[in-house]
């Protein structure tokens, strides 16, 4: 049995770019091919699930001889890969149809039973479940850093370590970890280093650049933007992403065509995005660190000189997410969010609007108080995902929702 037609994601697909353009121009610019698109200079839903067969196919070494079923791959959803590609600076990128999809056909494709794969304990709740309940099923171990962990990499790097998985900033503390450390260690054993970037998004941060192998995304949320699709995204070099696609022909993750439309709609504007949300994360992280309701701003490198450093390093900005936690634990948290008039109380993130949501019943509802705990979640921490707001107007609501948390009664979620 064969893996089928091998998709291209080399730029020699599209059009070339200027070597000297930056990333808002990479996004507009960065995956045309009028010619495929009867000149059209938006590129089209190609809305079909098959190919006419053998019409698009060639004998020539330089033919796309990848199109049998949309499920393999569609020139929609094409076209978003090339400009996360391209943003990334990798070699190839394919879509999926989610962020887990992107993450477990990942995963899958470079572990095998007997394999260990190394995770530190600062992720997202659908990879934290992924490894704790499905992977250890086919006889994959998994070896969990400490969470906050700011030691010597190499202790959690063995013979068996075949993946490091990991995410900078983290989901949600925010916290920055070294991504240059822990490829080398990583290297040194073998292993493949898998980074989710969705926080960051490639505008602020490349892991490719700091020696991770692979680059993963949730692109419902920065890459999309409009809190209107489900997606996600795969980068790196070409043969590993061929690898990974060749994964998810069989398990089948296929991004729709119209979601790739409008990723790539999304993406379009996410430098212009990314650098208002940028803002608004500083400007009210700033402002919330002396509220007297507050007990703790989370934001990338805030308060610690080593996190400020790698922060300063590695990322050309700290992002949209603000992790505020509130006086009273979870009931003041509760109150604080049922105080907001703008911002809407809901569990994603990375949209136009600001969104705010409690972890601890959210992303990482599946952890025990112990667990959290563990993590820096305390039971008060609110996660603000930013959007492109006034400024201002985000900092009243906030503010104002804040000071009434002291003594109003929350409705029932």
């Amino acid at each position: 049995m064969t893996d089928g037609p091998r998709p291209r994601r080399r730029s020699d697909a599209f059009d070339p770019l200027p070597p000297w353009v930056g990333p808002a121009t990479t996004a507009i610019h960065g995956a045309r091919r009028p010619e495929r698109n009867a000149g059209a200079t938006t590129p089209p839903i190609f809305q079909t699930s098959n190919f006419r067969y053998p019409a698009e196919f060639s004998d020539a070494p330089d033919a796309d001889s990848t199109r049998i079923y949309t499920r393999y791959t569609n020139p929609t959803n094409e076209v978003a890969a090339e400009l996360i590609r391209r943003l990334e600076g990798a070699e190839a990128a394919a879509v999926f149809a989610s962020g887990m999809g992107a993450i477990a056909s990942t995963l899958l494709t470079f572990l095998s039973a007997g394999d260990e794969v190394v995770a530190l304990s600062d992720l997202y709740g659908g990879t934290l479940e992924l490894l704790h309940s499905l992977l250890p099923r086919f006889g994959i171990a998994v070896r969990w850093v400490p969470p906050h962990f700011d030691g010597d990499p190499t202790h959690f790097l063995g013979p068996k370590s075949r993946v490091l998985i990991l995410e900078s900033p983290t989901n949600p503390t925010l916290r920055v970890v070294d991504l240059e450390a822990w490829a080398r260690a990583a290297d040194a054993v073998g292993a493949h280093v898998v980074v989710d970037n969705t926080f960051a998004t490639p505008i602020n941060q490349n892991p490719l650049r700091w020696g991770a192998d692979v680059v993963v995304h949730s692109a419902s949320k920065y890459l999309g933007g409009h809190s209107d699709i489900i997606g996600g995204a795969v980068a790196g070099p070409e043969e590993l992403v061929a690898r990974i696609q060749a994964s998810a022909r069989v398990l089948g993750p296929s991004m729709d065509p119209f979601a790739g439309f409008l990723l790539t709609r999304g993406i379009r504007t996410l430098p212009l995005r990314v650098a208002r949300q940028n803002e608004n994360g500083r400007r009210i992280a700033e402002a919330l660190r002396g509220h007297p309701r507050v007990e703790r701003v989370h934001y990338p490198g805030f308060g610690d000189p080593a996190q400020e450093e790698i922060a300063r390093r590695q990322m050309s900005g700290r992002g949209g997410m603000v992790g505020v936690v509130v006086r009273g634990g979870h009931e003041g948290a509760r109150r604080f969010l049922h105080g907001l008039k703008l911002v809407q109380v809901a569990a994603s993130l990375g949209g136009v609007e600001s969104l705010a949501s409690l972890p601890k019943e959210t992303s990482h509802a599946g952890l025990s108080d112990e667990e959290l705990a563990a993590r820096g979640i305390a039971p008060g921490l609110v996660r603000i995902s930013l959007g492109i707001e006034e400024t201002d107007d985000l900092l009243r609501d906030i503010t104002e929702a804040l000071d009434g948390s002291a003594t109003a009664s929350p409705p029932p979620l």
